[in-house]
């Protein structure tokens, strides 16, 4: 850490006290004090829409008070994590690594500590990997201490179920305070035991599983586990710690999901944020059925924007938000995948790897050809709500495969990604039509963006798009 980040650091962490101390009576001033600590370039577009909400009073303002009104134990140390060292210190030094290194450098890793689950859930492909592989304590914190190297200070545990690691996770929680830590669970492990870690620890927020009504997350999930995770929710809410939802949208949940009284409920329960997953067919033993159909995406599409404008939630829908990022933003782009194997993985629903954590570097792994293919070919579609290469662009993901010679890393079947990319291919035909009526509506409010080259793009994407000369993306095709 240079004696420059050092000093911003002391700034604004200083700040983040101050607005503590009177958040309603302090927020008016606040962006006008932070402007001045952050270069211009420093996420433009997310500091204009936090100087709106301001402004404005509007369901963002609301959220963003509800998080300031979080346990006071907690929320001004997880604030100075997640914004400072994992925000605001941690992108330019990703950006330089991207470039210095030319290949993709994550935001955040994503890791399964253990492939043991106490659930068997309908469609999961942990379900059928058993309880046998874990990474070890040593292993994990090995990961951690090499992603803060390149600037990575997120990291984000799935399975499995990881709190059945909850001991080690919290050991890391507390021997990395300056890394933020999230964690997708069924949440059946949270106890009061458990809450009054996150209190001391500070840096770890859970991200629930909950798919609509007690009937759809009973269905997929097992009898009871809607109950149990009332009880968890319960328990977060009385000690007033952040968490958030997980939802795998499939075509049996996509009504429940995808309705109002869903997401009210969310924010009744003390939801601070909804991760919205299209159902993808990975594993030999995938519910195909289970892919929501072009018209539930569709209506999907619509109607978490809609509830963006009125409801205090932080919501991300996953396969339709691609063009607020650039597109795909797995290989490492932004995150990446380490199973309970080791095998370092481009996404987590790509389960195709040449490397091994255990036998190579994270940087290393993240030079391995099929991230660098990755790397290469991102976006994979210039219409942004077709982002993936597997459920939009099933061919790119099948000859990446294939040109890499990456090999399966499905811990139970193998599987090809021919036989994978088969199962997406009816959808991909027709979600395409959908998506370009979408893309070229002069209607819509973003179209001037998406007519954009740079739309989602950093400024190490676009140096990325000069170096490699990729056709329609440099500076001489823009200016034809």
């Amino acid at each position: 850490m240079t004696a420059s980040d050092n000093v911003k650091r002391i700034a604004l962490d200083k700040l983040i006290d101050y607005i503590m101390k009177d958040p309603k009576g302090r927020t008016d001033t606040i962006m006008d004090m932070l402007e001045p600590l952050l270069p211009a370039s420093l996420f433009p577009e997310q500091r204009k829409a936090f100087r709106s909400a301001f402004e404005q009073k509007n369901n963002w303002y609301q959220l963003i008070m509800k998080i300031l009104d979080m346990n006071e134990e907690v929320m001004p140390d997880l604030i100075k994590t997640f914004l400072v060292e994992a925000n605001f210190l941690a992108w330019p030094k990703q950006e330089e690594a991207r470039n210095r290194h030319e290949c993709n450098i994550p935001w955040a890793i994503l890791l399964d500590p253990t492939s043991a689950c106490n659930l068997r859930c309908t469609g999961c492909w942990a379900a059928e990997y058993g309880h046998k592989l874990n990474l070890s304590f040593d292993d994990i914190d090995s990961i951690i201490e090499q992603g803060k190297e390149l600037g990575v200070h997120v990291y984000i545990y799935t399975g499995g179920e990881p709190l059945v690691r909850k001991k080690d996770l919290i050991a890391l929680c507390e021997k990395h305070p300056d890394c933020a830590f999230l964690c997708f669970t069924n949440a059946t492990l949270i106890d009061e035991k458990f809450c009054q870690d996150m209190i001391r620890v500070k840096n770890f927020v859970p991200a629930i599983s909950a798919e609509g009504s007690k009937e759809t997350t009973d269905a997929r999930r097992g009898e009871g586990t809607y109950d149990k995770i009332a009880q968890a929710m319960a328990l977060l809410k009385k000690h007033r710690l952040p968490y958030g939802i997980s939802a795998c949208y499939t075509s049996q949940n996509a009504d429940a999901v995808a309705s109002e009284e869903y997401f009210d409920w969310m924010i009744d329960q003390g939801a601070l944020f909804c991760w919205i997953f299209t159902y993808m067919p990975v594993g030999t033993e995938a519910v195909v059925d289970l892919m929501p159909s072009v018209e539930q995406r569709r209506h999907l599409y619509d109607f978490v924007r809609e509830m963006r404008q009125k409801k205090p939630l932080f919501t991300l829908d996953f396969q339709n938000d691609g063009e607020f990022v650039g597109g795909c933003i797995a290989g490492g782009r932004r995150y990446m995948h380490i199973n309970a194997a080791g095998d370092v993985e481009p996404c987590v629903f790509v389960h195709y790897s040449n490397a091994n954590i255990h036998e190579v570097s994270l940087l290393e792994a993240l030079k391995s050809p099929i991230f660098m293919s990755y790397y290469r070919e991102q976006p994979f579609n210039d219409n942004l709500l077709r982002p993936c290469p597997m459920l939009e662009n099933p061919d790119a993901l099948e000859k990446m495969v294939k040109d890499t010679g990456a090999r399966s890393t499905d811990l139970q079947h193998q599987e090809s990604a021919h036989d994978l990319c088969d199962k997406c291919r009816p959808f991909a035909r027709e979600w395409a039509v959908e998506a370009e009526k979408i893309w070229n509506d002069s209607s819509e409010k973003l179209y001037s963006k998406r007519m954009s080259s740079t739309q989602g793009m950093a400024e190490s994407d676009m140096e990325k798009f000069e170096r490699i000369q990729r056709p329609g993306r440099t500076k001489r095709d823009m200016t034809r």
